[in-house]
């Protein structure tokens, strides 16, 4: 079977990333890559550079569409019109509109998909596995940490240009947390959040406090934040019957630490050997196959012809419509960080 030709829109750092995923997947080729960083063009020599958008979407089966915020969903609408799969980085836009528009071109002869990688991560898909099986019963709650030091050049990223990217660390980074926290226990219909921006004095946030609340009587708790000083990554599943906890994670600088699933079963004092300290199994990982794994899954949808299930348009609105509801309700919040006593009186 013939190998299906991918461009790659945008080559910043996931625009490398994307591109080593495709060379090394057996069903595909790179067909080129644009950037409007013409200077790149120097430093890509073994690859066909593209001057013209339009020409690359033409040469190509696949787009991988790997730019800032404010540029995807007009180059994910351009190259779903001409008949090309699409696969965009997360967030699919600044907003829930910059989705519902990408969502209105889409149609079931292209393959749409947006980079949750976090669901493929090691940790998390042995800890679905579990959930899944139901040997430790429904799951009552989550509780999510996911931050960085933002570092010493952090203001000058364009993650932190509101016109750029549309919202601060929540969209930029608690939106993999969000998504992982529906992918396990479904929509989540009522939404509470605290923002603050008292350290990098953005124009957006630089923590969020995010609380959920669904019909089935689960709840989750989300902190997202560019001041932990220490990369972060932490997901607490509580069920009837235990407990998972994924702790670090897999990334290219290393800096979250070794990534490990702990699975912990419910014992009271009649049962172990200290009330409140069950015995816990630990599993560590040490390979990252998460980009790997998530093209994998795009290229079976291209290939076979099937939806998209995972990581899918979908989801990619329904987390952004949580978010949008995160910042709706974050508004009771002045710019100091203070409480706007006019919206909190009840």
């Amino acid at each position: 079977m013939n190998k299906l030709k991918c461009g790659i829109v945008g080559y910043g750092y996931m625009g490398e990333i994307r591109r080593g995923v495709i060379e090394r997947h057996p069903d595909l080729t790179l067909a080129g890559i644009y950037d409007i960083n013409q200077n790149l063009r120097n430093s890509i020599q073994e690859a066909t550079f593209y001057s013209s958008l339009d020409q690359l979407i033409l040469d190509s089966d696949a787009i991988f569409v790997c730019t800032p915020n404010s540029f995807s969903p007009d180059i994910c609408i351009k190259a779903l019109r001409q008949g090309r799969h699409v696969f965009c980085e997360k967030p699919p836009g600044r907003n829930v509109e910059d989705i519902r528009n990408i969502r209105k071109s889409e149609n079931p002869k292209v393959k749409l998909m947006f980079g949750f990688n976090h669901r493929f991560h090691p940790g998390i898909i042995k800890a679905k596995v579990i959930v899944d099986s139901g040997r430790f019963g429904k799951i009552l709650n989550l509780r999510g940490i996911y931050g960085k030091s933002g570092g010493k050049n952090f203001h000058k990223s364009w993650r932190n240009d509101k016109q750029i990217s549309g919202g601060g660390i929540l969209l930029d980074q608690g939106i993999h947390m969000l998504d992982l926290f529906r992918y396990f226990c479904g929509d989540f219909e009522f939404v509470k959040c605290f923002t603050t921006n008292t350290f990098w004095k953005f124009n957006m946030e630089d923590n969020a406090f995010v609380l959920l609340h669904n019909q089935k009587s689960q709840s989750a708790f989300c902190h997202s934040s560019a001041t932990l000083w220490k990369h972060t990554f932490m997901i607490h599943i509580t069920l009837e019957e235990g407990y998972l906890i994924v702790e670090g994670l897999l990334s290219k600088t290393g800096s979250y630490g070794r990534e490990k699933l702990i699975v912990g079963r419910r014992q009271f004092e009649d049962e172990a050997e200290a009330l409140g300290n069950p015995s816990e199994e630990v599993t560590y990982f040490d390979r990252d196959s998460s980009w790997d794994l998530e093209v994998q899954e795009f290229v079976k949808c291209m290939k076979e012809d099937q939806p998209v299930s995972v990581s899918s348009s979908l989801d990619a609105l329904k987390v952004m419509e949580t978010i949008e509801k995160a910042y709706q309700d974050a508004q009771r919040l002045n710019v100091n960080g203070e409480l706007n006593e006019e919206h909190c009186r009840l």
